[in-house]
């Protein structure tokens, strides 16, 4: 597991990151204060989608079950169960990821999303139709596997840089962000790909920044052989 600050100056192991995370909460039980750490893997991303308006769109299909990523979901729940804990409205871990599942299975979730969404000024809406919100980039193009093989590595920060590639993110403070542009359908480690299979579908505003993106992505997968042994989704420690 990688561990990188958000300009890539910082480089630490798993090790690192798990020392780091048991300083915090033991420091913070020194002082008598209720501290839990939860250490995501990043070794591939949480999700299929990449870019605001993509990710909006896929948080929707997660909250109505229309998709949910396996990965997502699964530190989704973990951290709603781990607020439900800390808060005292759950006995136990176990418990509190339970309650949220069943709100999320119920459909509970999703509503009072829609609510939160209305009463922000936003669409009454958006929830059911999503897609009459959120406009669409001018072009779609799916990056093909350059070989036969196995999806053997991921470097994630450079997959979002593919976004920031697209206008998706900031290099500047003053740069104005387009939300439509992104990333969807990424494959994840150890999927079986041949030759030409997408490992993404680019979402992008310009030919140039379709090809700068692509460029990226391609850079950013390792075609090869699925590793032995994959991290768990996160680690959690109190």
């Amino acid at each position: 597991m990688d561990v990188k600050s958000g300009n890539g100056a910082f480089m630490a192991t798993e090790e690192d990151a798990v020392a780091l995370a048991k300083s915090i909460t033991g420091v913070a039980r020194a002082a008598g204060l209720g501290c839990h750490a939860l250490l995501t893997d990043m070794n591939e991303p949480l999700a299929t989608a990449a870019g605001n308006a993509l990710e909006v769109r896929n948080a929707v299909d997660f909250l109505t079950g229309a998709a949910r990523d396996a990965r997502l979901e699964e530190v989704t729940l973990a951290l709603a169960g781990e607020m439900l804990l800390v808060g005292g409205l759950a006995p136990t871990r176990e418990a509190g990821v339970a309650r949220a599942g069943e709100v999320l299975a119920n459909g509970a979730a999703a509503e009072v999303f829609a609510r939160m969404v209305a009463a922000l000024g936003g669409p009454a809406d958006f929830v059911e139709t999503p897609a009459t919100y959120l406009a669409p980039a001018k072009l779609t193009r799916a990056v093909a596997a350059p070989r036969d093989g196995q999806v053997a590595r991921i470097d994630t920060r450079a997959v979002g840089l593919a976004v920031v590639e697209l206008g998706g993110g900031r290099r500047r403070a003053d740069d104005v962000v387009n939300p439509a542009v992104g990333l969807t359908g990424l494959v994840g480690l150890g999927a079986a790909l041949g030759a030409g299979d997408p490992l993404c579908v680019i979402h992008a505003d310009s030919e140039a920044a379709a090809e700068a993106a692509e460029a990226r992505v391609l850079a950013a997968y390792e075609i090869g052989v699925a590793p032995g042994e994959r991290a768990p989704v996160l680690q959690i420690f109190d």
